[in-house]
Order: C-alpha cells, then sequence, then structure tokens
C-alpha cells in the first residue's frame, strides 16, 4: 500500500484530499491529512467581519466535517518531517511514513518580528484581521470607535492576498460614511510597496481610487518599529506614520514545522519548482498553496489552480511519467472597493492584471479592472462556491487553472 500524506487541512490540503481520494487506485493508495486545528476559516471573511457584514458561524466549519469519505484524518501537529527518511513525526508520539508528502501548511502571522507592534497595545489600539481572532477583536473595536488616525499597513511582502489591506482602507472608507462619521477619521494607507500594488497597471487603478476616497498613500515605508507610546509607526529611513488605530498586516512567515524541518527559506516558505510544484530539493515532496515560495500572489484562487495541476503532476509522478511545468501563476482577485462595488482582476506569471471580460471571452458577465456592483456581487457569492465547490475539488464552470488570454486587452 502506497501512502500519501497532506500537512495541513486548510484550503490547499482540503482540496487536495478531494482530488486524490477522486483520481488514485483506492485499491493501492492511501491519503492521510494531518492538522492539529479542529476548524476551518474561509479566509476571505476575514475581512468582513470587522465591518459586521459577516458573523463568525459564517466563515467557520469544523474541518473533520469537510474531509472526504474515505481520507484518514490525524487531529494532531507534525512537529517534523524527516525528508531523507520519508516519513513525518506527529507531535502524540507516532511516526507517519509517506511515499508522496503534500506540504499544505499555509503561512502565520509573525508581529513579534517588530519591535513593539506585539506589545501593550496589541488589541487595544493595534489590530490585525489576518487571523479570526484578531479580526473579531477588531469588530468589537469599530463598534464604537469614535474616530481619529486609522492607519492601514502591510509590514512585508509576500502576504496572503494582497489586495486584502486595500479592500480594508476601501471597505473602512465607506464604513465610516454608513455611520456619518467619516469627517472624523483620517485614513492613510503604508505600504512597503512603491505603489498600492505589485502591478503597474493595477496600481495605477487603485491609486486613482484611493485618492478618490481621500485616502492618503504613503509608499517605500520599510517599518522598524511601532512606538506604542508616542502612538506612531517609525521606518529605518526616519520617517513616522502617526496612529489613533493601527490596522496591520504583520510579518508573514510560512509555518514553524517547516523551519524545523530544514526545508525552508528565511521565511520558511519552501522552494518550490514554479511550473510543477514539486519540491526543488526533495522529489517526493509537493508544497500548494501558501508554504510555496513562487513568484505569484498567496491567495485562495491560485491555490484553487495549483491543486488541478498539481494533481495531474502527482499522478504522473505515480506512473513513473514525465511532469508538466503547467503552472502559470493564475491568480483571479476580486477587490472591494467599498459602498457596494468591486473590482476582478486577473493575472499570472507573464501577464499583469488587463481590461477585457471574464470569464467567458466578450461575454463576461464579469468586467476586469472596472468597478462594478456585479464584482461586488460575485464576492459575496464566492463564499458559497468556497464551500460548496472549491473545496470538494468540484469544477467550476468557464473557469480554467491556466490564465484565459481570450478576451482579454493587453
Amino acid at each position: 500500500m502506497k501512502k500519501v500524506v497532506i500537512i495541513g487541512a486548510g484550503t490547499g490540503g482540503t482540496m487536495m484530499a478531494h482530488h486524490l481520494r477522486k483520481d488514485l487506485d483506492k485499491s493501492n493508495r492511501s491519503v492521510t491529512i494531518i492538522d492539529e486545528r479542529k476548524e476551518h476559516y474561509y479566509q476571505p471573511g476575514f475581512l468582513f467581519l470587522p465591518f459586521d457584514q459577516y458573523k463568525p458561524e459564517d466563515i467557520v466549519k469544523p474541518i473533520a466535517d469537510l474531509i472526504p469519505e474515505g481520507v484518514e484524518f490525524i487531529n494532531t501537529a507534525a512537529s517534523r518531517i524527516e525528508a531523507e527518511k520519508h516519513q513525518v513525526l506527529l507531535q502524540n508520539g507516532s511516526t507517519l511514513p509517506y511515499d508522496i508528502l503534500i506540504v499544505a501548511t499555509g503561512t502565520e502571522v509573525a508581529p513579534e518580528e517588530i519591535d513593539g507592534m506585539a506589545g501593550e497595545e496589541w488589541g487595544k489600539s493595534v489590530f490585525t484581521f489576518y487571523t479570526f481572532e484578531g479580526s473579531k477583536a477588531l469588530r468589537d473595536k469599530l463598534r464604537d470607535w469614535q474616530g481619529g488616525k486609522l492607519v492601514v499597513h502591510i509590514t512585508e511582502m509576500p502576504i496572503k492576498c494582497p489586495v486584502a489591506p486595500l479592500e480594508f482602507a476601501f471597505l473602512a472608507d465607506s464604513f465610516f460614511k454608513d455611520k456619518k462619521m467619516r469627517d472624523k477619521v483620517d485614513i492613510t494607507y503604508v505600504t512597503p510597496l512603491s505603489g498600492a500594488f505589485t502591478k503597474p497597471k493595477a496600481t495605477a487603478t487603485l491609486e486613482y481610487l484611493l485618492k478618490e476616497k481621500n485616502i492618503r498613500i504613503e509608499p517605500d515605508f520599510a517599518i522598524e518599529s511601532v512606538d506604542n507610546e508616542e502612538k506612531v509607526i517609525r521606518d529605518y529611513g526616519g520617517r513616522s506614520v502617526p496612529f489613533d488605530l493601527l490596522v496591520t498586516v504583520p510579518t508573514n512567515k510560512g509555518r514553524e514545522v517547516v523551519e524545523i524541518s530544514g526545508l525552508g527559506d528565511d521565511l520558511n516558505f519552501i522552494p518550490t519548482d514554479k511550473g510543477t510544484l514539486q519540491s526543488k530539493k526533495h522529489p517526493d515532496i509537493f508544497v500548494i498553496g501558501d508554504a510555496t515560495n513562487i513568484p505569484t500572489s498567496k491567495a485562495g484562487s491560485v491555490v484553487h489552480f495549483e491543486a488541478e495541476i498539481l494533481t495531474d503532476n502527482i499522478l504522473s509522478y505515480i506512473k513513473g511519467k514525465e511532469m508538466k511545468k503547467e503552472f502559470d501563476g493564475h491568480a483571479n482577485c476580486f477587490i472591494e472597493t467599498g459602498e457596494g462595488k468591486a473590482l476582478l482582476i486577473d493575472f499570472n506569471y507573464d501577464h499583469e492584471p488587463v481590461t477585457g471580460t471574464f470569464p467567458i471571452a466578450g461575454i463576461g458577465p464579469l468586467r476586469l479592472l472596472k468597478e462594478s456592483r456585479f464584482n461586488h456581487f460575485g464576492k459575496l457569492a464566492f463564499r458559497w462556491i468556497y464551500w460548496n465547490m472549491l473545496l470538494k475539488a468540484r469544477p467550476i464552470p468557464f473557469v480554467s487553472a491556466r490564465m484565459n488570454l481570450a478576451g482579454k486587452d493587453f
């Protein structure tokens, strides 16, 4: 019996469990998934929870309910991967051998990486919405906050869902308008990038929206520290930005088990072939989603597209066939812009976000890089798609793993 082991029951791990259970020969293959957590989070919901647009129960489900029948779920942590021995050591003391290992461990926030960020003001005037607990705490703060200087901040790249901090700034603008107190809130968007986003064409559109909504941008800000007494963030160049409420995206790092196992880079992301999704060092280890170091967005749509190609490559690997370098870095993201509207961007390794139609060339019904209410409804509908189609590895009509260039204006 050949053993396939998946570490991590988040988006990538759960999808791969469904894909492989469908496609592997059940008579001589077993699939096991490991995760110490009991709850699975719809992470895009963390953006909406602070503004009371979602309830906690909308974005949380038991992991055990999402694992497909026939896949073993071990509810404990992986403490170490011994790649040379082809085995995983578990926190419960047992050892799990594998023939193929899929690492889907995602990322975690590390506010302790920045002096003062995780200090006495954490959870009081310094928050993050990149965790479920942080998102709920920020919701409670915003319900009663009377206004002042709101700073939306990114520590460093890469981060999960690179557009989410922008979305937070846009939704905050809309939120305070609805509360009839926008004139009491000064919003500043602080980023280590030289512009609002990593891609020039999208940056131009997004910076126009920031200006339109009276949100100041502070680019090229390499944070050194958070001064909790003076209520400012400081960068290495001597600049400072004052805040009354700091909503930050701390350093994003791969999980500790990757570091302990000696498999990661400086941020604990695993060096991965960007076309095949195979570990560059260990041929029987494959990596998906945020755990990789490949040069594309750490986002749910990317995991969705990766999973289809990774499944084919694992089947080829099992059969001793050459794997295809087919993953093109495809990412597809809705960007909430507030007031019931959203943008949609579609890009890959070679093409930055452009205008056009999605998913059907010339028809849409979604428009790329254009604000619309239809795009906003698409964002909201994605939660149902996530729970009922994406996680269960069911095909989404007209949406392909590789970026479809038809209907796009380059």
